[in-house]
């Protein structure tokens, strides 16, 4: 990847997501990514605030209170497979699909790209879940416009505290590339988890 930094970034474009399977102790694996075509415009905002801890009269410790991301993602037209895979809306025999109200949502990551003057900035979003569209309509007057639908969506924080990743002008170009193949994790997270299903097999090392 080139080492310049984008001086602006502008436009909204590759948007997928990706479903994740958690286990019991919170560790979580990703099926592939898939394209959410049509993505208008993404709007998160931090959620948390920082509070001050005062001691000799000072600002002693700024407790730091992440909470994760809310906000929209505006697509001009949300995919049946979404619908399907994250929100469990089921399709029957006649190609009707059907929202019931027992259903769980699945929580997915979420990855797109900001354009820059240098190069695209990747991002994803780890832990994200998203509520039912909204059903709204115009009629068709003499200009047609398009209406688009949004996905209201909650981002909150993996078991291991990370919360989202993206690029720098640093990153390799075998990540950067492979950024939409795969959801990213450290190489420290990864170890972990590798770690801690090889000591789940139940076995003790023999003493000496």
């Amino acid at each position: 990847m080139s080492k310049k930094k984008n001086k602006v970034r502008f436009g909204l474009k590759n948007c997928y997501y990706a479903k994740a399977t958690f286990d019991e102790d919170g560790n979580v694996t990703y099926d592939t990514p898939k394209r959410l075509p049509g993505a208008v415009s993404i709007g998160l905002d931090p959620e948390g605030e920082s509070e001050n801890f005062y001691a000799d009269d000072i600002v002693y410790v700024v407790l730091n209170n992440n909470a994760g991301y809310e906000g929209d993602l505006e697509l001009a037209l949300i995919p049946e497979e979404f619908l399907k895979d994250i929100l469990h809306e089921e399709e029957d025999a006649n190609g009707v699909l059907l929202e019931n109200a027992d259903t769980t949502f699945e929580r997915f990551a979420l990855l797109f790209e900001f354009t820059g003057d240098q190069h695209a900035i990747r991002h994803v979003f780890y832990c994200c879940s998203a509520s039912r569209p909204s059903a709204e309509g115009d009629t068709k007057e003499d200009e047609k416009e398009v209406n688009t639908e949004e996905l209201s969506i909650i981002a909150s924080a993996l078991a291991n505290g990370y919360v989202k990743a993206k690029t720098s002008a640093n990153v390799s170009k075998a990540v950067y590339d492979a950024w939409y193949d795969a959801v990213y994790m450290p190489p420290a997270a990864a170890e972990e988890e590798t770690l801690g299903d090889e000591g789940d097999d139940g076995e003790t090392e023999p003493q000496g």
